[in-house]
Formats: structure tokens, C-alpha cells, sequence
């Protein structure tokens, strides 16, 4: 044990005599300025650009990497916030939609309670464009309640009457139809007259005699006669009146009340009815 204690007293001992030697040799070394040999020189000077370059060139690669990295982690970025901004427009679009829809339904349920009848709201689904967009599908039928011959309105006035009607969808025959004659009065003067169906979304006053004292803008009801419309409803405005060369009446024409164009929703009623419709 005793052997073993000075070994390393002794190991101790040689180790601090050769850290002292180190030190004392660093201490003492003496560093001489030479010049560079004329082969030195130009071997500096001829590397030290391409050194330059190199480092130089090492640089701008890795900015221009970083700046890749970056691009792309932009371009990433923006196609993220153009996918959101895309949801958040279709988001608002839908809303916006379903505002609208919610005030045109507002508007047919504030109008429905003066009509006494039974009456049930339903969508356009629908049209025959074989008929010049004169007829509309609607997407409720007999199981809703709705029977043939049933008046169809909407708040701007009238649309037409069920003429077909499956269990689940009905067809209208809208006053754009030839076939759809609609007697009417003219609400200032109280004239009479039947509404017919010409072209282009546009209608005909007819049977209306030469000296009736009508004029462009008046306005035009139904009379509620004939069994089918009730009395009241608006059905639109006069917009041009011609005196026919032969014969006794007036060639009127009326433009309807309801904007068929972009007609959503409607309003059928019972064909029994019992008050007048104040449009």
C-alpha cells in the first residue's frame, strides 16, 4: 500500500515538471518576420482571388438558397391564404344567400296573412324551356296540399295557376302563356280587359275599346271573375298603347308585375278564397 502511494506521489512530481518545461518553452520562443519569396507572392496573389471568389460565391449560393427556401415557404403561405380567402368569400356568398332568401321568404309570409286560404310556400325548380320559359316547376305537390287550379303568387303579384300536379311537384302556367288568360281592371279607371301572354316576357291587354281613357302606367288588378284568380292581385303596368287602324280596341301592352327572370319562390293558394288580396 505504502509502494503504491509514492508511485503516485511520483507520477504527481513528473507531471508538474513537464507542464513547467511547457510553459517555460512557449515563454521563451522567439517568432522572426520573413519576408515572402517573389514564388510566394504570386502564389498569394494569384489564389488569394479565387479564394475570394470561391467564398464569395459560397456566400451567394447559400443566400440564394435561403432565399429559395423563403420563396417557397412563401408561395406555400399564399396558397394557403388564398384557399382560406376562397372559403371565406364562398362562406360570405352562402350567407348573403341565405339572407336573401330570408328576406323574400319574409316578405311572401308578411303578404300571406291577408290571405285567409290555405296556402303553402315553394321553390322554382324549374322551367319548360320547350315553352319559352312560360311554364314553372315547383317543388311541392299534392302531398303539400296543392291542388289544380290553384293560384300562385308571389309579393310582386301574380305568377300564374297550378295546371299539373304530381304528389311531390306542380306546374304553373304563368300569364306569360297564351294559354292563360287573366281578366283584369285597370285600378285607376276600373276598365276591363283580359291579360294574354305575348313574347318576351311580356304581356297584352286586350278587348279594351278606343275610347277608354287609359295611359301608359296604369296599373292593372285582377277582377276576380272567372273562378281562378282572386280579386285584387297586382298583374303589372301598361307600357305602350297603339290605336289599331281597323276595329274598335286598343292594342295595349303590359309589362307584368312579377320579375320572371329572377323569380326563387312563390306562394299557392287554395282555389277557394273569400277576401281580397290588397297588393
Amino acid at each position: 500500500m505504502r509502494l503504491i502511494n509514492e508511485t503516485s506521489k511520483a507520477k504527481i512530481v513528473n507531471n508538474l515538471i513537464v507542464a513547467v518545461l511547457a510553459i517555460y518553452g512557449i515563454s521563451q520562443k522567439k517568432f522572426t518576420l520573413e519576408e515572402p519569396t517573389l514564388f510566394q507572392r504570386v502564389v498569394m496573389e494569384v489564389i488569394s482571388p479565387m479564394q475570394k471568389g470561391i467564398s464569395d460565391s459560397h456566400k451567394s449560393l447559400s443566400s440564394l438558397w435561403e432565399n429559395y427556401i423563403s420563396i417557397v415557404d412563401t408561395s406555400k403561405d399564399n396558397v394557403m391564404l388564398k384557399k382560406k380567402i376562397s372559403r371565406l368569400e364562398s362562406d360570405l356568398f352562402g350567407m348573403e344567400e341565405i339572407r336573401q332568401e330570408n328576406l323574400r321568404l319574409k316578405r311572401l309570409l308578411n303578404y300571406s296573412t291577408e290571405v285567409s286560404e290555405q296556402r303553402v310556400l315553394a321553390q322554382v325548380v324549374g322551367w319548360d324551356s320547350a315553352n319559352e320559359f312560360k311554364v314553372i316547376r315547383l317543388n311541392k305537390g299534392k302531398a303539400d296540399g296543392i291542388m289544380v287550379m290553384s293560384p300562385v303568387i308571389t309579393d310582386q303579384g301574380l305568377v300564374g295557376y297550378i295546371y299539373r300536379v304530381t304528389e311531390n311537384y306542380s306546374d304553373v302556367l304563368t300569364i306569360l302563356d297564351q294559354n292563360n288568360r287573366v281578366d283584369v281592371l285597370v285600378e285607376r279607371t276600373r276598365t276591363h280587359g283580359i291579360v294574354e301572354g305575348v313574347h318576351n316576357f311580356k304581356c297584352a291587354l286586350k278587348y279594351v275599346m278606343r275610347n277608354e281613357l287609359i295611359e301608359v302606367g296604369d296599373k292593372l288588378i285582377t277582377a276576380g271573375v272567372g273562378g281562378v284568380y282572386p280579386k285584387g292581385i297586382k298583374v303589372g303596368m301598361i307600357t305602350n298603347i297603339e290605336k289599331e287602324n281597323t276595329g274598335m280596341t286598343l292594342a295595349v301592352e303590359v309589362a307584368p308585375s312579377v320579375d320572371f327572370d329572377k323569380l326563387e319562390e312563390v306562394l299557392v293558394i287554395n282555389p277557394q278564397y273569400s277576401v281580397q288580396a290588397a297588393l
